[in-house]
């Protein structure tokens, strides 16, 4: 059993597409992402003619003064080599093991991919590349999170299975399994298998969507009156006004509001990259905003009462990671020191590679945190969440 004293909850695997592709099938790989020269001399990538490149994900091993954007080149980046460059980069910044999230093309571009099954069998291909030629390596400290194709709870059970089978301790879902922005009744079979599956069910950030607008509903509510009888806010995207600007506050709120967490009272979800500070107000008016709005809701638009605060199940439900956040670490008793993760960010804008342990420690110091709470939020409550077979020192 291996001993953790620091686990970063959030990581990423920037490597080039071409070190995983020939894990394609032949036949799906003119499909597959390709890595190509900019005409500025940096690399990118293209899929499907869509192109990206350049970014804030390789900022690793820069300062401020010296950091361009659009000079990528990953054969140099930190973040973007082989699995042994990968354990030298933790050991110089003092960390014990990385949960790793797919980038580099091997993240959302893959929805690109227009044609199903070759979408299917490339994210496969990427999947089984990670655990079996990536992480195997080093599978205590090299924690890849897999993918899901979020097409249908099916298809992401088929998924969350394989993962689990070779080894992946998490996935990532970049929607509801449903492939759309709200949750429905056929994702409850999804929810009930990632119960039962040792891997952890997270979301880096959000579900890449903001506020409702005018127009727009934030749930399939059971009644949707319209014209001049449809009411002007929509109860949700109200409940999580305090948090959804680039983070897990919506989908969290869309998940209560839904009954997901009633239904499924074992469902635990990691929202990574979100920090903190903002979760104790967003808590307070979810609450306060439900109270006053849930009984017009309730007429209008069909909604069950739910059985408890909504701010009572994203406490139970609902854990959250963190990386720069001083005031979030003073005020991490009112989120849940047992569902606060920390992560580096390594290699992207935030991460302060190879000093994040100076940094983490002044915040904590800060902070005043004991060290029972620094063991739970740097490694045993990763250990708990991502099933790893170790324990926090």
């Amino acid at each position: 059993m291996r001993e953790y004293r620091t686990v970063s909850a959030d990581s990423h695997l920037e490597v080039p597409v071409d070190k995983w592709t020939h894990r394609v099938p032949e036949r799906f790989r003119d499909r597959a992402p390709r890595r190509i020269k900019m005409p500025h001399g940096g690399d990118g990538f293209m899929v499907e003619g869509h192109l990206s490149f350049g970014g804030t994900g390789h900022y690793a091993g820069h300062t401020p003064e010296d950091f361009h954007p659009l000079a990528l080149d990953f054969d140099e980046a930190a973040g973007s080599g082989d699995p042994q460059q990968r354990l030298r980069e933790q050991d110089q910044d003092g960390i014990d093991a990385e949960i790793m999230y797919p980038g580099g093309g091997g993240g959302q571009s893959l929805k690109n991919i227009r044609d199903r099954e070759s979408y299917l069998r490339i994210l496969r291909a990427y999947n089984d590349w990670l655990a079996e030629e990536y992480c195997s390596v080093a599978p205590d400290r090299l924690l890849g999170v897999g993918l899901l194709p979020n097409v249908g709870a099916d298809a992401d059970i088929a998924e969350l299975e394989h993962c689990a089978k070779i080894g992946l301790k998490a996935v990532v879902m970049y929607s509801f399994p449903n492939g759309g922005g709200n949750p429905l009744p056929d994702d409850d079979k999804f929810w009930d298998a990632a119960v039962d599956i040792p891997v952890g069910l997270t979301v880096h950030t959000s579900m890449s969507r903001g506020p409702g607008q005018r127009g727009e509903r934030m749930l399939k509510y059971p009644k949707n009156p319209e014209g001049d009888q449809r009411p002007p806010v929509d109860l949700v995207d109200r409940m999580a006004r305090y948090g959804t600007r680039h983070c897990g506050a919506l989908e969290a709120v869309q998940m209560v509001m839904d009954g997901v967490f009633d239904r499924h009272p074992k469902l635990k979800i990691y929202w990574a990259e979100n920090n903190i500070g903002w979760i104790p107000i967003y808590l307070e008016q979810m609450d306060m905003n439900y109270e006053v709005n849930h009984h017009w809701a309730e007429r209008l638009m069909g909604l069950k009462p739910l059985n408890r605060k909504p701010s009572e199940y994203i406490r139970e439900h609902a854990h959250w990671g963190f990386f720069d956040d001083p005031i979030g670490v003073k005020l991490r008793n009112e989120v849940g020191v047992d569902h606060i993760m920390w992560g580096s960010d390594f290699p992207h804008e935030v991460s302060r590679w190879p000093h994040s342990l100076e940094v983490l420690d002044e915040q904590l110091a800060a902070g005043g945190v004991t060290a029972d709470e620094k063991r739970k939020m740097l490694a045993q409550n990763a250990i708990d969440f991502f099933h790893l077979d170790g324990k926090a020192v």
